[in-house]
């Protein structure tokens, strides 16, 4: 993308922000899945542990008003808008709103940092379901890059690291086992846009961030998996990562969640709740790094995407020792593999414009 656009949309999952919202939430989230009635209350009484409001729509607003700070900083206006794949403030609707404010070209920055289909195609396929809902009046959608080897990522991510090993025990800080963690995923879906893309680029990320923040020796788990337990997952689980911990002599973790920009439901209950007391039970001194959310910092990283797509520049990237996961094609400044650049070329084929449509 090197012409110019006119808005910029923030896409997020979503969260509920009442207790009356969280079954209805947790039904379009898992809609045509088959999940239980009783299997999403279980998930519903982690929302309501917190009052029914999940933190991710309040934190997202945040960063948008950083977005429009740091823009008015550069002496730029653009409008921001903010839509949700699974609540409200839906991207039909925000879209439709785009529309009537004669908005025709729109760059796309949404909260996940990965390759793979829930972090990258899915979002694309949300964006041609919005454009068809509609019609042929509306914006051009233009979906910015992949951002899990982004500098400002990689400082956020280690001065977190540094913060929050600054509030163990001096007597453990020293011997603190690093762990990074990210949301696993079913392994039939690990290879639908290319080879393990998501995982090899969270594995990427972390070595960045574990370099930036000083350690040589590192884990990188998951955590937050569901369904099934006959249905395999990425593994181990951060949760039987930190019981080997405390077998092995462990006596202080610095969690990560590297695969989060916010600290949305899936960290202050997996990990500021159910991780915590588990270190509790074992005896271990946990301590949690924040993820970016709201920082300035952050809202720079979405204008130097914006940037890059706009003036047609390389990215900005930390470069490892490996080479960079998922940088084989390139679809509207989407670095993709192969896979994934097909998946997205389809939806943003079937988002743009025809001829006439305006």
């Amino acid at each position: 993308m090197t012409s110019p656009v006119d808005a910029l949309l923030v896409l997020s999952f979503g969260g509920p922000e009442g207790p009356d919202e969280v079954m209805p939430f947790l039904e379009n989230v898992t809609r045509g899945r088959g999940i239980p009635p009783e299997r999403l209350a279980g998930v519903a009484e982690h929302y309501l542990h917190f009052g029914g409001v999940s933190p991710i729509n309040a934190i997202n607003r945040a960063l948008i008003d950083e977005v429009v700070a740091e823009l008015a900083d550069r002496g730029e206006r653009l409008p921001v808008y903010f839509g949700n794949r699974n609540w409200h403030p839906f991207v039909e609707d925000t879209l439709a709103t785009m529309t009537s404010d004669g908005v025709r070209r729109a760059a796309v920055f949404t909260t996940s940092a990965w390759g793979g289909y829930s972090g990258c195609a899915q979002y694309q396929e949300d964006l041609t379901r919005a454009r068809a809902s509609v019609g042929d009046a509306a914006p051009e959608l233009v979906k910015l890059r992949q951002f899990f080897d982004h500098p400002l990522l990689i400082e956020l991510f280690a001065e977190s690291i540094a913060d929050a090993a600054a509030t163990l025990p001096e007597l453990v800080r020293q011997k603190a086992r690093l762990v990074f963690t990210a949301h696993s995923i079913p392994l039939r879906a690990a290879n639908r846009c290319g080879p393990d893309l998501y995982a090899r680029q969270v594995a990427y990320c972390a070595g960045l961030v574990a370099a930036a923040a000083g350690y040589d020796d590192y884990d990188q788990v998951w955590q937050s998996r569901s369904g099934p337990p006959q249905v395999p997952w990425l593994e181990p689980d951060v949760g039987d990562h930190l019981s080997a911990l405390a077998a092995a002599g462990t006596e202080a973790v610095i969690v990560c969640p590297v695969g989060f920009v916010s600290d949305h439901i899936e960290v202050i209950w997996d990990l500021d709740n159910e991780l915590r007391d588990q270190a509790d039970e074992l005896g271990i001194a946990l301590a949690r790094a924040l993820t970016p959310n709201a920082q300035r910092r952050f809202a720079r990283l979405v204008l130097d995407l914006l940037d890059e797509a706009r003036d047609g520049r390389e990215p900005s990237r930390v470069v490892g020792a490996q080479p960079v996961p998922g940088y084989g094609s390139s679809v509207n400044g989407q670095f993709c593999t192969a896979e994934c650049a097909a998946t997205a070329a389809a939806a943003a084929s079937a988002a743009r414009p025809t001829p006439g449509s305006r």
